[in-house]
């Protein structure tokens, strides 16, 4: 391992880290956590909402939340993050409750997603059951009849 890695992070409003020298990045996307030293293969990924760790090239730990977003590694020496939120801080603990409440808020926004989705599935299916029953009254006696055109006059 030689040299250091170049991290930044970035929001859309604003640059949280800018090109700081650190000797190893630890991420986390849908295929789990994974490492970045210093020589790493050109990557990009999608992370998940989770906590970015780095160490300084002075031996100082550094944390940060990050929303979902993208990490790069290009030419073995730059680490870029952009994602949507992140919240920078020296607390470990702090930062990891924040991810798990929002993952919980994620996870609730998501079921009552579904649940809207079924209820709207549900009666188009019902709307769709009252037009298509002749039997039901005051809907549709019956569907209209097709009556050939042609050679009978």
């Amino acid at each position: 391992m030689s040299g250091a890695l170049q991290l930044t992070i970035t929001t859309p409003m604003e640059v949280l880290v800018d090109h700081i020298p650190v000797l190893s990045v630890r991420a986390e996307d849908e295929s789990g956590s994974f490492g970045i030293l210093p020589g790493h293969a050109d990557v990009l990924t999608v992370l998940t909402v989770s906590v970015l760790r780095w160490k300084t090239v002075e031996g100082q730990a550094g944390f940060c939340a990050v929303g979902p977003g993208l990490l790069t590694v290009s030419g073995g020496i730059r680490v870029d993050v952009a994602c949507r939120k992140a919240i920078p801080g020296d607390a470990l603990e702090a930062l990891e409750q924040e991810v798990r409440s929002f993952k919980q808020g994620e996870t609730e926004a998501d079921r009552q997603a579904r649940v809207e989705q079924m209820r709207l599935h549900a009666n188009a299916v019902r709307q769709m059951m009252r037009f298509l029953r002749p039997d039901r009254p005051g809907v549709m006696d019956h569907p209209p009849s097709v009556t050939p055109t042609g050679g009978e006059a």
